[in-house]
Parts: C-alpha cells; structure tokens; sequence
C-alpha cells in the first residue's frame, strides 16, 4: 500500500500526525475498449462543442452549467480559495455509539497509520477508543471535498470511514408502503423459522467471486488457444404460487444443506485434533527417551564421583 495522504488527528489539544491509506481494492478485470478487427486501441479528443477545436489539458476548466444551458466556469484559483479549514486535519467532533450510525452513510473505508512521533498519542487514543466502545465522529477533507467520518479500531489500526451528508441519501418512496398488506401470523412464523435455520457466524472466507473466477479462467483459456467451454446455468425454479409452501420448502432445503455442511466440519476438527494429539504424543515420546536416556546415564556419573 502507498499513502495517498498526510495530515494529523486533531484530538483536543493533542495532535497526532498520520498517513492515509486506501483500505479496500477492487479486483474487477480491467478491459480496454479495442477495434473489433485488429485489436488496436481506441482513443478519444477532447473537442469543443462550441468551434469544434481540439482542447489541450492545460486549456480546460471546470463548468457549472444553469438551468438556462448558460455555463460558468470556475478555474483552480477559485477552488484554492474556498474555505476548507480541515485540509489536513482530522477533527474529532464527538464520540457517539456505533449502532447510531446507519451503515448507508458509509461511502469508503481508510487505514491510518501513525508518523513515528505520533505513535504514543495514536496508540493512547486507538485503546481509549476501543475499551469506550464508541466511534468517533470527525470531519475530514480529501480531494477538494469535505465529508464527515468515523473513526474506529479494527485489528489495532484506525480505520476512517467517511460518511455521506444527509441531505445525499434518498427517501424510500415506493407505493407498497402506503399499501395495507395482510401477513398471516403462521406466514410470519414460518418466515421466521427459516431466518433461524440459515443462522451463522459471518467468515467472510466461505465466500468468493465465481464471476471473476469465471472470466479469469476465460481470458486464460483465450491465451492458450483452447476453445471456451461455458458452464452450464443452473436451473431456475419456477415462482412458488403456495407463499406457505414456498417457505416450508426453503426451510426443509436449508436444513438440508447444513446437515450436508456439518459432516466436513466435523471432520476438519477431526484433523486438527488428530494432529495436536500427534503432537502431543510426538513430545511424550521424546520427553520419555529423554528420561531414559538421563537414567542411563546416572550409573556412570555416580563411578565417576567415587574414582575422583
């Protein structure tokens, strides 16, 4: 990882300088757009719409175009001196409990890391954060733009999670709210009968891209001349008519495949066990050649004491 920013947590009186980090990575394949007959690249001009003339980097500008079509253009001096008093530091506004923060606002997620002076105050800051079990609220600017944040720890490291404004998360509007849809307690029973049978720890690992696999293995397969074999498309299940039938269904199938996952559970415990008894008993065994060997010796050593 490189840094992509500098600046300094503003705690009270305590500041603490630190880098910035992107936390996550995207590991989609990047394609290029190519002509179709010869692979070449395809490139674009930056023209003007309004003489047609090609337009260099340095020549353009940013425009805010109004209502009337009519554009106004603000160049990189009118943004240098726009008012943004957090450019390089990370205010903490207040501490708050994480469950108040709905996850919607979350826009992208950094890692911190302390500059060496900073590491004390950080670490400090980092262990009151985490036994307090509050986030903490902070505004931030990165790239010319302002947001609110969070700050929490997560595998002893900050993790700063800027935020959405209020104002850009839409309302849920949909005509099925103002509808007055019956639910059948035994329907509702049943739904919640099949949320139980699915309940598990959350391991992230279980889980993996079968689309990129899949276009991934394409691409290789375009490389080595062999002819793309596509797999076949499970079948889909028609929509259940019956909702109680439908979901009596779901929970026999979902039990199913958890009774199908149980067995290798059990047998990957199964060799872990094996192998810490192996270890155990590879210890006891050379624990009591040890002994045997020190018995051995303890003749020998009491002939000598009495010769000398």
């Amino acid at each position: 990882m490189r840094s992509i920013w500098k600046g300094a947590i503003s705690f009270g009186l305590v500041t603490i300088p630190v880098k910035l980090y992107s936390a996550t990575e995207q590991k989609d394949v990047a394609f290029h757009q190519v002509h179709r007959e010869d692979g070449g690249r395809i490139k674009y001009k930056r023209v003007c719409t309004a003489d047609g003339q090609e337009v260099s980097y340095s020549d353009i500008a940013k425009g805010f175009e109004l209502p009337s079509g009519d554009m106004v253009v603000l160049t990189d001096e009118d943004f240098a001196d726009l008012p943004l008093t957090t450019s390089r530091r990370i205010d903490v506004l207040q501490f708050s409990p994480a469950e108040q923060i709905d996850p919607i606002y979350f826009a992208k997620s950094y890692y911190l890391e302390p500059e060496a002076q900073g590491a004390k105050p950080y670490v400090l800051l980092r262990d009151a954060l985490e036994r307090s079990g509050q986030v903490a609220v902070v505004k931030v600017a990165l790239r010319q733009r302002e947001s609110l944040a969070t700050l929490r720890v997560r595998d002893g490291v900050f993790v700063l999670e800027t935020m959405l404004w209020p104002d850009e998360v839409r309302t849920a509007e949909f005509p099925f709210l103002d509808e007055d849809i019956d639910v059948r307690p035994q329907e509702l029973k049943m739904a919640e009968s099949l949320i139980e049978t699915m309940v598990a720890d959350f391991d992230p690992g279980e889980y993996k891209d079968t689309y990129r696999e899949a276009l991934q293995a394409t691409i290789e397969a375009k490389i080595a001349g062999r002819e793309v074999v596509a797999p076949e498309a499970p079948a889909e299940e028609a929509p259940a008519v019956d909702l109680m039938a439908a979901l009596r269904a779901s929970v026999e199938a979902a039990k199913k495949e958890r009774e199908g996952r149980a067995p290798a559970r059990k047998a990957a415990g199964g060799k872990a066990a094996e192998k810490a008894a192996g270890k155990g008993a590879g210890k006891a065994a050379k624990k009591a050649d040890t002994s045997a060997e020190e018995e051995e010796k303890a003749p020998r050593k009491r002939a000598a004491r009495r010769s000398a």
